[in-house]
Order: C-alpha cells, then structure tokens, then sequence
C-alpha cells in the first residue's frame, strides 16, 4: 500500500524548486558622483567670466549697437544660475524608472532605478535657446515671422524634453521625444533655410559668417538629442558622463559662440544700429508730464 505523505515528498522533490532570492528587488541609484559635482562648478565658473566678458565689451559700443552683447550676456548669465543651482544641489529632481523582466516559469520580476534629472537644465534651455536664436536670426535678418516660429519650436522642443525625461513609461517618454525632434526640424528649418535666404540678400561677409556660426550652432544642437538619448532616454551611460557631455556642449554653445559672434559681427562696417526707444526711451510724444498746466488755463 502506498503511503500518501510519501508520495506527496517524492511529487514536490520532483517540482522545480523555486528560488530563495527574488531578483530585482534591489533599488538601483543612477546619481553624480563627485567627478560630475566638479565638472558642474567649472562649468558655472566658464559661464560667470563669460557674462562679465560680454558685459564689459557692451559697454564699449554705443548702445545703438548692443543688441548682440546683451542677447548674448543674457545667454551665459542664465546658463550661470543654471549651473549654480545644479552644483548646490537645488536644480535637481528624480525619476522612478521601472523595468519589467519577464520569467518563463516565475512571476514577473522589476527593477527599481532612480536616477538624477537635472531639471534646472532645462529651465536654462528654455531661456537661452531662444535668445541664440534671436542672436542667428537678426545676424540673418529674418522677418518677425519667421523668428516667432522658430522660438515658439524651439520652446515646445525644451519643453517636450523635460516632460520625456520624468516620463515613467518608455513608450509615452519616447513620444516625448519624437515631438522634440519634429519641433527641432523647424527651428533647422528656419534657421538652415530661411535664415540663410535671407543672409544671402546682405553682404557677401554677413552671408559668409552666418553660414559658418549657424552651421556650427544647428551641429551642436543635434548633439544635444543624441546625449539625451542615450542618457535620460536608454540610461547607457552615467549620469556624470551626461554632465560631463552637456557641459561640453553647453561651453561650445555659449561662451564660444558669444565671443565668436561679438569680436567677428564687431568688425563688420554693417554693424547693426537700433535707434528709437533702445537708444533713447520714449520721446516727449506719448510720455506722462507732471505740473504742467495747459496752455491757456
């Protein structure tokens, strides 16, 4: 006679023993280390000698011809307290990522990873960007239209960015960032077309340098993706190898743009002059008076 309790050994003996350890349950800390904390301070510094370079050569111009100086201050000065804000820590968020493993025999297992977004980068963006722009498309002398369309992109390009990053989801991050790359194709639209249209139709000199520094300036800006691609997008590399990738192109980008465009367009003898209310504030038309009666009273 067989013996039930025997049996019931010998048919779990012969099961598949399950595991002790589930995998995946470990949480995973994708954040900068001290590598990426120093890359950022010598980042902000690069960005503060910067502003003040291009401060004091704004003072050196009428202030007709400051246009380009302050556009281009402006750009650096914001990438300053970007950079600030990123090194102490306060530009800084995370994103709770997780990552379904599916078993033949077990139960799904996940992995847990938090990693560091450094959402004061794209604040910095969203401000900077459309002031190089603004800086590209008066050196070309795009019409007002052309220009509202480019920074409008360009805004919706920054901003479907951030929303990609703190995506949880890989499907709904990735359509984030398709949206970002169509708008890209329009601000290269703009500014590799149109803008060279119409840089064309100036002096030969004008055309010739708007095509280098707008041609370095859209290589650049189709880095950026790539890094983010393969850092927030797929996480392949680390986060102090992303610092390190933005913070290359972020000096490239802005400081060296800056000083290429300034000292090169500062020699040109079309310089452009803005009188009216830039050089001078209101006139006496339109302007308030205080204590003055009116004539005949």
């Amino acid at each position: 006679m067989i013996d039930p309790v025997e049996a019931i050994k010998k048919h779990t003996s012969a099961a598949i023993p399950m595991p002790t350890v589930i995998p995946g349950n470990t949480p995973v800390y994708q954040k900068a280390s001290a590598t990426g904390e120093r890359a950022l301070w010598v980042v902000f510094v690069i960005m503060l000698l910067s502003s003040l370079a291009f401060y004091l050569m704004a003072f050196r111009v009428p202030v007709q011809k400051r246009l380009f100086h302050i556009l281009t201050a402006f750009i650096t000065t914001f990438a300053t307290l970007s950079y600030y804000a990123m090194a102490i820590g306060d530009g800084v968020g995370s994103n709770k990522i997780l990552i379904k493993h599916t078993q033949k025999h077990f139960p799904d297992t996940y992995d847990t990873v938090y990693r560091e977004v450094y959402w004061a980068r794209y604040v910095d963006w969203s401000l900077t960007t459309p002031l190089l722009l603004l800086d590209l498309c008066f050196l070309a002398g795009l019409n007002g239209a052309s220009i509202l369309v480019a920074v409008v992109a360009d805004v919706i390009m920054i901003l479907t960015g951030l929303f990609a990053a703190f995506q949880v989801d890989e499907a709904p991050k990735w359509g984030w960032y398709a949206m970002a790359c169509i708008a890209y194709i329009v601000v290269v639209y703009q500014v590799a077309l149109n803008g060279r249209q119409t840089a064309k139709a100036k002096d030969q000199k004008t055309a010739a340098f708007y095509a280098a520094i707008g041609g370095f300036t859209l290589i650049l800006w189709t880095v950026y993706p790539i890094i983010w691609g393969i850092a927030d997008g797929s996480r392949n590399i680390s986060v102090d190898g992303e610092i390190i990738g933005y913070a290359v192109l972020d000096i490239l980008a802005k400081p060296v743009f800056g000083f290429w465009l300034l000292l090169t367009h500062d020699n040109f003898a079309s310089t452009a002059s803005i009188e009216g209310f830039w050089a001078n504030g209101l006139g006496k038309e339109g302007t308030l008076r205080v204590g003055d009666d009116d004539e005949g009273a």
